[in-house]
């Protein structure tokens, strides 16, 4: 290790498993919809690559689908699942059971204002903002408490976990449709740089069912500029 350098912390940001919802094109949202037999081995399967990671935690939402996962991953590591209501997918209100069509044949001028970029028409509906915004201050708390040099895995929802890493991350609102969906039990990993007080989170793995390697590269950008001190950004 370079002097000065300390070693940074890593988060695992695993969606849950497949349920006969995401199959039949419904919206979940926070109806606690239980994994299906498909999800459930997917979950299995996950849980033995992300083991080898040796998390230290495993944080989850208290829905079914994602407390379940997170097992799948506990039992492999002897950790208990610490469930947090924050990490739960965003509230899609009525939504809630309706395909895509049926959203849009039986709220059509709600549904024409949210592709216009009003999210607030929909009755009990939570906008991607404010999901975002609680999964990232649930997050922030989480890596309060973790050491340098450990791995958190969180375990959550795919519009949650999406609008939640743009947001921890700094990324512009209108640019968060740029980014693609997580697909079941596939993950995002945030990884920190770290020199003496300086830090910087990135983004280092975006829906990913590999396990995350090295970056091995001529960028001078995989490492942070000792001589940014403590004038550099952090997230």
């Amino acid at each position: 290790m370079k002097p000065g350098f300390n070693p940074g912390r890593r988060v695992i940001l695993w969606r849950h498993g497949r349920t006969e919802w995401n199959v039949a094109g419904r919206v979940q949202g926070q109806t606690d919809i239980p994994l299906d037999e498909v999800g459930r081995q997917q979950a299995v399967d996950a849980a033995a690559r992300l083991a080898s990671l040796r998390p230290v935690r495993i944080v989850s939402s208290d829905l079914s689908r994602a407390a379940d996962t997170a097992q799948a991953l506990a039992d492999r590591t002897g950790l208990e699942v610490e469930l947090d209501p924050r990490l739960r997918e965003l509230a899609f209100g009525a939504r809630e059971g309706l395909t895509w069509r049926e959203s849009w044949e039986r709220f059509p001028a709600e549904m024409q204002a949210w592709a216009d970029g009003d999210e607030t028409r929909i009755e009990g509906a939570e906008t991607h903002a404010q999901a975002g915004a609680r999964l990232e201050a649930a997050l922030r708390d989480h890596l309060d408490a973790l050491p340098l040099g450990e791995t958190l895995v969180v375990v959550a929802h795919g519009a949650v976990l999406r609008t939640g890493i743009l947001s921890f991350l700094g990324i512009a609102e209108e640019s968060w449709r740029q980014f693609g969906g997580l697909s079941n039990c596939h993950w995002s990993v945030l990884q920190e740089a770290r020199y003496e007080e300086w830090s910087q989170w990135r983004l280092s793995e975006w829906n990913s069912g590999s396990l995350p390697e090295p970056v091995m590269s001529d960028d001078e950008a995989d490492e942070p500029d000792p001589g940014l001190g403590n004038s550099a950004p952090a997230v």
